[in-house]
């Protein structure tokens, strides 16, 4: 074999001829050279024998050094007992299979929906069926869930996919706002799963009471004597007239936060004493008819002093809509909590009061309760309240509108807290207070 081998003198000296030439280098290795008519070509060839049978080897060398480097390898392969040609169409064929492979997950995923295509899908079937058409959840999966999820096939979301959603949000503090969201994407992938988009329910074995705790329901009710300390404290907290006005009205109407932040001025009729809440603006789509206390009245004058709007009681910036509902509970709270809002509001403690943190629905329970302790019945308060019977019984036969007795309870709220409001209170004795469910 070392007689054979050429040195590289030799190797460079080879040129084509007329004819194809097969040199021997040794070892098995020829070199070969194409006739000048067929391009002149030169190749490596290597020529072994395994289980009797003579086998030759197209080499992808360049170079002689190459060539006799993959002839050695392929050498220890046959001495191995490894067909060199089988082992190379075999790996051929896993690459085509690999390959295969490939091109059928890459079709499966552009077959499959992303979270994405399923939020347009069931935003457009589901949620503009909502009151406001789905805005609001919109906004909350855009920020929370859509860029954790929503690049994902549907079919491959995980527990640990949704629970990556939740833990963002129990890292904020916001553990309330985590069990919605859960709640939620829970609608959502169950709707998926309705229809046919997926065969399990990710969320499924997920409990709400895992994610942020137990919920617990709120119970906070001001006391006669925190209701003194608010409008004590309330000019401390440096508020503008018509959110001090809205607040006002809160209590002395029980009416829910949304509601008042919808008002519009024909909704209102000051001489008659009367606001009219329609079913677009109300949580359980009733209407509802407040009739105002001279309490509650004159909160509603301050506001038209200040009117800005011939639509809206409380326009937004550039009175082209109402305000944000969060406008309030977020200017309530910024005066309750000096750790939090410390670099937000120069009045981040005022209107922090004895009874602990409250918000703006916490006076719809005051009111409720205030009127209780003045011995409206409860059946009158939950009409005032715009509450739907839960006894289908007596919803059904007992339709009665009891507007008398609602309008004098709403008289009695707000005289009482003329009383607890006004300049001089001291002569004024707190009752005993009942809270309302």
């Amino acid at each position: 074999m070392a007689s054979n081998r050429l040195t590289p003198l030799a190797f460079r000296k080879l040129k084509a001829t007329d004819e194809e030439q097969t040199i021997s280098d040794g070892g098995g290795l020829f070199i070969r050279i194409r006739a000048k008519t067929d391009g002149g070509m030169l190749t490596f060839r290597y020529c072994y024998r395994i289980d009797g049978k003579q086998r030759w080897a197209n080499l992808n060398a360049k170079t002689l050094s190459d060539a006799r480097q993959e002839r050695d390898r392929i050498k220890a392969l046959v001495k191995s007992g490894i067909d060199p040609m089988l082992e190379k169409k075999l790996e051929q064929e896993r690459q085509r299979q690999k390959q295969l492979q490939e091109q059928a997950e890459l079709a499966r995923l552009q077959s499959l929906i992303t979270v994405n295509d399923l939020f347009e899908r069931w935003a457009a079937t589901d949620l503009q069926n909502r009151k406001d058409g789905g805005k609001e959840i919109r906004r909350m999966f855009e920020k929370d869930v859509l860029p954790i999820l929503g690049g994902l096939a549907v079919a491959d979301v995980r527990k640990g996919h949704i629970t990556e959603v939740t833990d963002k949000l129990l890292l904020r503090g916001v553990n309330r706002m985590a069990k919605l969201i859960l709640s939620l994407m829970r609608q959502m992938f169950r709707y998926a799963v309705d229809r046919d988009i997926i065969e399990f329910d990710p969320t499924a074995s997920i409990r709400k009471a895992k994610i942020g705790g137990k919920s617990v329901e709120r119970e906070r009710v001001l006391s006669e004597d925190e209701i003194r300390q608010l409008k004590s404290q309330m000019p401390n907290a440096h508020f503008m007239p018509t959110t001090e006005a809205a607040i006002w009205i809160m209590l002395s109407t029980c009416c829910r936060i949304g509601e008042l932040s919808k008002a519009q001025w024909q909704h209102l009729d000051l001489e008659a004493g009367v606001w009219t809440i329609p079913s677009e603006n109300s949580k359980n789509e009733k209407p509802h008819t407040i009739y105002l206390s001279r309490f509650a009245i004159r909160q509603f004058e301050i506001l038209s002093q200040f009117k800005d709007s011939d639509t809206w009681i409380f326009p937004n910036r550039n009175n082209s809509n109402h305000v944000n509902e969060k406008s309030i509970s977020k200017q309530v709270d910024g005066r309750q909590n000096p750790v939090i809002h410390r670099n937000r509001t120069a009045h981040n403690e005022a209107l922090i009061l004895s009874g602990g943190k409250w918000t703006p629905h916490d006076l719809r329970r005051t009111g409720a309760t205030l009127m209780g302790n003045l011995g409206v019945l409860p059946d009158v308060i939950e009409k005032c309240l715009n509450h739907i019977e839960q006894n289908k019984m007596k919803r059904v036969y007992q339709r009665q509108e009891l507007r008398v007795e609602q309008a004098k309870a709403w008289k009695k709220l707000g005289e009482r807290l003329e009383l607890l409001t006004r300049a001089n209170q001291g002569n004024v004795v707190t009752m005993g207070q009942r809270k309302m469910a």
